[in-house]
């Protein structure tokens, strides 16, 4: 998404575990399962006087970590803390530190990447079902809160990353839909992740966005 963006001319801040070489634009590598110094870099980065004023600006939250699929009890509470950090305590102090740094930018909008996880509950994966649903509740109350802000939780669809290799090769005597993501995948059923990248920005230019905060692009 961030380098369809750069493309298309937009000023890209991309934050994440590491520098992507083929993005020409500033980048902060951070780890995001610590994400209170993350957050208040980037209201200040924000709130930075020098920077030119702003007709729009976007935050987009898309980190995630998926827990080795399996029973939440026999996981490993590191990864459990980490899991919840990345992918819900960052993106809502995210938030925070972006609806605090662009008040003065005439429209703002937020997206986050939701999953259909999220609405729908699975054995193995409770830690990531609860993270995308406090994801889509967060989104509900933040819009809310901030009427004027166009605020949208996502589901992008089934795509070939390296989470949906994670879920295939999980044990399946740990993970019981284990065969049903390898059917996805023998079946032909995976979105690229640059078709998928292209069908979110679409959303996002759209004039009613907003107005249905949470969302499947496979309904749009």
């Amino acid at each position: 998404m961030a380098l369809q963006l750069q493309q298309a001319g937009h000023q890209v801040l991309g934050i994440a575990r590491r520098r992507q070489p083929e993005l020409a634009a500033e980048q902060w590598e951070s780890d995001l399962a610590d994400p209170l110094p993350v957050a208040a870099r980037l209201q200040d980065w924000l709130q930075d006087p020098a920077r030119p004023r702003w007709q729009s600006a976007t935050l987009i939250n898309n980190a995630a970590l998926l827990q080795p699929p399996g029973p939440l009890a026999a996981g490993q509470p590191q990864a459990l803390s980490a899991a919840l950090r990345v992918g819900l305590e960052a993106p809502a102090l995210l938030c925070q530190a972006f609806l605090a740094g662009t008040t003065t930018v005439p429209q703002r909008r937020i997206m986050n990447i939701s999953s259909g996880l999220g609405r729908r509950a699975m054995a193995g994966v409770a830690s990531y079902c609860a993270i995308k649903a406090g994801l889509d509740h967060l989104s509900r109350a933040l819009a809310l809160e901030a009427p004027n802000v166009g605020i949208v939780s996502i589901a992008p669809g089934v795509i070939d990353s390296d989470m949906q290799q994670q879920l295939r090769g999980a044990d399946p005597t740990q993970f019981a839909d284990q065969a049903r993501f390898q059917g996805l995948k023998d079946g032909g059923q995976l979105q690229t992740a640059d078709a998928t990248a292209a069908a979110l920005l679409r959303y996002l230019e759209r004039a009613d966005y907003g107005q249905q905060v949470i969302a499947d692009i496979r309904d749009a």
